[in-house]
């Protein structure tokens, strides 16, 4: 199955930006829908955002709706995170996830077969 690797966490101040990266390997990536997940300490993992295979759809959990965007480059296996204006509620840990059996875009863990390793976002305030 698909390998994934994230990339691009790290300390920033509120209202600063960061880029998150997740590359795949082992499969083509436009075989698999994509979602980003997070988990704060001692809080359950929350659904962030999600993109279809094409990229052409995207969906996102309302209280990163308008500062989060996700994008997908299939030709360089990467799928990417843009978070801005980040806010102290935004620091977790952030996964990328994938998908082989679903079609259009899920907001549900359970939906997706492979997990990236994680990568830690800590906003300042």
């Amino acid at each position: 199955q698909v390998q994934l690797v994230e990339s691009g966490g790290g300390l920033v101040q509120a209202g600063g930006s960061l880029r998150l990266s997740c590359a795949a390997s082992g499969r083509p990536l436009s075989s698999y829908t994509m979602g980003w997940f997070r988990q704060a300490p001692g809080k359950d993992r929350e659904f962030v955002a999600t993109i279809t295979r094409n990229g052409v759809a995207t969906y996102y959990e309302t209280s990163v709706k308008g500062r989060f965007s996700t994008s997908r480059d299939n030709a360089k296996n990467t799928a990417y995170l843009q978070m801005n204006s980040l806010k102290p509620e935004d620091t977790a840990v952030y996964y990328c996830a994938a998908s082989q059996n679903v079609y259009t875009y899920s907001t549900q863990a359970a939906d997706y077969d492979s997990w990236g390793q994680g990568t830690q976002v800590t906003v300042s305030s």
